[in-house]
């Protein structure tokens, strides 16, 4: 009973700091992982001991997988050096740059052990830094950068942390023998991906209660990830990969009033699992911290406030050494920019708070029980992870609204853009279906909805298209009043589903204008069906 009601306290907790940091403007994380903190310095409070086996998986695998279920395979495709320089440049010299400022600090740490701190802190959690510019509104090819590094980031990390758990029980350190493995590791749990995906659409196709798809929906994820880890290959690549595959087909195999319920309940799941995972990291710091004399606290503080400023220095660095790099490049072949600009470069630099991975990984660690070695420094190690991810949250998560503003990267429009041209096409589609369709006089007067429809989508579009600026609204339901012709509207919903679907297709528009469009439409269909409902006779 004691547990469920910190866990009850802790979630209201949550949303509380949630709702504060809409108000002043800053990640909710920033502030969930200042209560953690302060949780785990509280005298009375209680210890909660988290299986590290656990942990991965249960803070891991949903959100990643709802993050890669909205990425735009066009839009990594076309960011594809920045991404990749990011989740593996990046991360390889956060690895090294901790790894080596940490046997600095404490030299008879073990090399793999200091590897694994590095493995562990190296990944930024994109949710922090999105969820602040989303707001602002930047250049959608920042966002894109953002998210998409925030996919195979982990994935890198999380495969030298592996190995260096790895070579910690055998004694050894990394070297070349590891590239086979990593090598199999990465193209297995693409593979595996694949077939997963597949399995899972032809489940997931064939159900039909909201209920049923969303708990089918969690234990697929749950499923994914555990069948990777017991194969030994990576959770992280394999579900990344399912998530992209099923993303492609799952908008025509699930009907609307499945998924606008079940991305609800995805959305809610996520911001659940994040207020846990920072706050049951105070919880596990808390039996670390009573052991702390005040020798301990001046040294371990110490040692995290050198591993932060290595992680913060390590990835500007390559952020701003790789932009520049390329802008010279191309200065010299002439050819058109598409890097990063200097100003954009400080920003995507800036954007390095540490999040759920980071303290997903350190709470795996060994502990020590059933006959298994606690992993060495594990105490050290624990304390410096979530330092660094407490001290990038204040420190970049709080600055970056300011330097933001300060830059002035302002929307391109690309979105917007996508957005109304999705419109018109799908009202084009629509209006096509309908012209099918016997001349009635319901039938006649869903046309001319249908027409006064387009008309206005096709005036915004043309408004964007030559000022950059327009409302933001969508049009309204293009259907007559309830005792239209219901067979003629769904044949034409349907029609503007598949233009919709064929536009994504072909890389007219990326998946953040489809996602809108479509939610306009599951909208649509749910209101005719509330309509229909309503209209027949008990």
């Amino acid at each position: 009973m004691l547990v469920f009601e910190i866990v009850i306290g802790l979630l209201l907790g949550g949303a509380g700091l949630a709702a504060l940091s809409r108000r002043i403007g800053t990640p909710y994380p920033a502030l969930v992982a200042l209560a953690g903190a302060v949780l785990a310095l509280v005298p009375g409070s209680p210890e909660l001991v988290l299986d590290p086996e656990l942990a991965l998986t249960l803070f891991v695998a949903p959100v990643l997988l709802d993050a890669a279920f909205d990425a735009s395979p066009r839009d990594l495709r076309a960011n594809w050096r920045p991404v990749a320089g990011l989740a593996l440049g990046a991360v390889v010299l956060t690895v090294i740059a901790v790894a080596v400022a940490v046997r600095w600090m404490v030299p008879a740490m073990p090399w793999a052990a200091a590897i694994a701190l590095g493995a562990i802190v190296a990944p930024p959690d994109a949710a922090a830094a999105t969820a602040v510019l989303k707001q602002l509104k930047p250049p959608h090819r920042l966002l894109v950068i953002l998210e998409g590094e925030s996919l195979f980031n982990d994935a890198s990390a999380l495969l030298i942390y592996r190995l260096a758990l790895g070579a910690v029980a055998a004694g050894g350190v990394l070297g070349w023998s590891a590239v086979p493995t990593l090598l199999v590791v990465t193209v297995g749990s693409v593979l595996l991906g694949v077939v997963l995906s597949r399995v899972s659409l032809r489940i997931n196709s064939s159900v039909e209660d909201v209920s049923t798809a969303v708990i089918t929906q969690f234990g697929s994820t749950f499923a994914v990830w555990i069948l990777a880890e017991r194969l030994h290959l990576s959770g992280i690549l394999t579900t990344v990969i399912y998530a992209m595959t099923i993303s492609r087909t799952a908008s025509t195999l699930t009907p609307a009033r499945i998924r606008i319920p079940s991305y609800a309940v995805w959305e809610v799941a996520v911001f659940v699992l994040n207020v846990l995972a920072f706050v049951l990291v105070g919880f596990q710091l808390k039996t670390i911290v009573a052991r702390f004399d005040r020798e301990t606290w001046l040294e371990y503080g110490a040692i995290a406030g050198v591993v932060t400023g290595a992680a913060i220095l390590a990835r500007f660095a390559w952020v701003m050494g790789a932009g520049a790099f390329t802008r010279w490049r191309q200065g010299k072949s002439k050819s058109s920019p598409v890097t990063l600009s200097p100003r954009a470069a400080v920003l995507v630099g800036w954007c390095g708070m540490r999040g759920i991975v980071t303290l997903a990984a350190a709470l795996a660690l060994p502990t020590g029980h059933d006959g298994v070695a606690a992993f060495p420094y594990r105490d050290l190690i624990l304390f410096t992870s979530f330092s660094v991810v407490l001290g990038t949250l204040v420190v970049q998560g709080m600055t970056l609204r300011p330097l933001m503003t300060r830059l002035k990267l302002d929307d391109d429009g690309e979105v917007d853009h996508e957005v109304r041209l999705a419109r018109v096409e799908t009202l084009r589609a629509g209006l096509e279906a309908t012209n099918e369709s016997p001349g009635t006089e319901m039938s006649a007067l869903v046309r001319r909805r249908y027409e006064l429809q387009l008309r206005r989508a096709r005036q915004l579009l043309e408004e964007h298209s030559l000022t950059g600026t327009g409302t933001h609204a969508g049009p309204s339901s293009p259907w007559g009043p309830p005792t239209a012709d219901a067979d003629m509207v769904r044949t034409a919903m349907a029609a503007g589903r598949r233009r919709l679907a064929d536009l994504r297709a072909d890389g007219t528009i990326g998946d953040a204008a489809f996602q809108q469009v479509e939610q306009e439409l599951d909208w649509s269909e749910l209101d005719l069906q509330q309509i229909l409902r309503a209209e027949s006779p008990e």
